[in-house]
This record gives C-alpha cells, structure tokens and sequence, in this order.
C-alpha cells in the first residue's frame, strides 16, 4: 500500500503517489472501465487524482464524473485535484488562448469543475499557470469565497516562480498547499532557481508533473545516455524498470515531491509503487543527474 502524507501544514494529506488523469481521453476506457480503474488505484493506496478544466479539451473532468456517479462510495477514499485559469482555443468564445485569473472566473471554473466532477467539494484548487494579468487580491477573494462555502478545502497553484507564489501568499489568511511543477531528470532547472527551496523552506511538498518527460525519457535519442545510465541504478537497486528509478530520483529530493503518475495502464501504476522502496545514495543521483544534462557539477 501507498503510505499517506501531509503537504503542507495545514494539510491536505494526500498518498505518497498521484494518479493523473491529464491523457484520460487518449485511454479509450468506456465509463464502466474507468471505474473500475479508479477502484484499482485506490485499493493499491494511490487515492489523490489530478486533473485540470481543460484537460482533454475541456473533457476528461466530465468523463471522470461520469465514471465515478458508478462508483460513488469511492469519493469518501479519494482527494481530488483540479485546476484553472487558462482559457484555450477548444471553446469557441475563445479567439485565442490565454490566461484569466479573475475573481468570477475562478469561482466560474471551479463550480463548473465540481458539477463535471460529480463532486460537492475539491480537495485542492490550483491556478495553473502564472498570469502576467493576476491581480493576487482578486485570487485572494476568489479562494476565500471557495472556502467559506464549503466547495474547496484547499488551495495552492502551478508552475509559480517563487515570487509569484509568494506574492499570493502574502495575500492569503491560509498557507498555499502546493506549487506543481515539471520535475524530472530531463527538465531539472526548478533544482536550483529556487522553486524546491522555498518550498522546503515552508515544510510544503510540490506535486511534480511529466516526470518521465512527457514519454521522451523513452523515445528520443538524446537520451540514450541517460537511459543506459537508468538501466544501471535500476540494477543496482532491484529495480524492475527503469521508471521506478526516475519517480525514487525525484522522491530523493528534500522537499520530498509527490510524482503524478500519468498512465492509464494498471501495470504500470502497480510497478510505480515499487519506486517507495528503492533508497537511492547521492552517488546514484548525481550520476542520473549528469547523464541527463551531459555535464558533472562545476
């Protein structure tokens, strides 16, 4: 089972591992299927779920909600995520994407969230990316009316600077729970612009999405020498592939990141697991770490 734990001070607590369910339209599941994987995960311990309003084109939110009106008694079991705040192009009152982090439009989208959801209430709320436009008071006010009306528990953003988060947190009565960010050993600038350690520096866990670098860990040639050089920790510690490695390299981290997982395939999600076990040395990291950017440390 996956052990549980706390992200931030003032909670939430989420387990060790997310499911993320950003590719869910690309799965091909019929609700029924869906459910049923939902069910899976959440016997294997890995009860948080990520997503995002727009997300499969506006579509996996509702897809979601449809499969779990099937399976309702599991919603007591899980932490669900969503985000908002950007506007695409796959709406037509959109003449071209763009960020909107309004008062109304924060309220707006997270109701909309809740009802595709089939959910009375979000564990977390996220502003998905940064806006050039966002006044923080208005975010402020949006959150604070979200959480003295029951519909979300938590709050935090994704893909802020340090700056930008602190800047809304300064406006908040309430800790930010995380900042999600891309985290992997083919995307390792957040190592040290000072994102991580902010948030170790808050006791706050980030969520780390495409850890395994959107599938590019695996197909492009690039990344042959960090491939091999995966294939060898992955021997070393018993590991089964070298996935798990990736999601223990990012776990090693002392802000102690929680990876979103992004397969719809149950193996797959079973196999992560084993990632909680592996004790990876320093050697070993930095030995990824050099692989993937082609350098040793100055």
């Amino acid at each position: 089972m996956v052990q549980r734990i706390t992200i931030a001070p003032q909670g939430p607590e989420f387990s060790r591992l997310v499911m993320g369910y950003w590719r869910l339209m690309e799965w091909n599941m019929s609700p029924r299927e869906l459910a049923s994987f939902i069910e899976e995960h959440v016997e294997l311990g890995i009860t948080t779920a990520d997503h995002a309003d727009i997300y499969g084109g506006y579509a996996c939110e509702a897809a979601f909600g449809e499969a779990m009106r099937l399976v309702p008694h599991l919603r007591s079991k899980m932490e669900i995520v969503t985000k908002c705040g950007i506007a695409t192009t796959a709406k037509p009152e959109n003449a071209l994407g763009h960020y909107i982090t309004d008062r109304d439009y924060i309220i707006s989208s997270a109701e909309s969230s809740l009802k595709k959801l089939s959910t009375d209430y979000l564990d977390l709320l996220l502003i998905h990316r940064p806006d050039p436009l966002m006044d923080a008071d208005e975010v402020a006010e949006a959150f604070t009316a979200l959480h003295h009306s029951g519909k979300v528990r938590h709050f935090g953003v994704s893909n802020f600077t340090p700056a930008q988060f602190s800047l809304l947190q300064s406006r908040l009565p309430f800790t930010l729970a995380t900042n999600q960010v891309e985290l992997s050993p083919v995307h390792q600038p957040l190592l040290l612009d000072g994102t991580l350690d902010q948030l170790q520096q808050l006791r706050i866990r980030p969520m780390a999405w495409s850890c395994l670098g959107g599938g590019r860990l695996f197909n492009d040639d690039e990344f042959q020498p960090l491939r091999a050089e995966l294939q060898k920790v992955a021997e070393e510690l018993g590991a089964d592939t070298i996935e798990q490695v990736v999601y223990a390299w990012v776990m090693r981290l002392p802000s102690s990141p929680l990876p979103i997982i992004g397969s719809g395939k149950i193996e797959r999600v079973r196999s992560a697991i084993h990632s909680l076990s592996l004790e990876m040395t320093r050697q070993q990291w930095f030995r990824i770490r050099k692989a993937a950017l082609g350098y040793d440390v100055p």
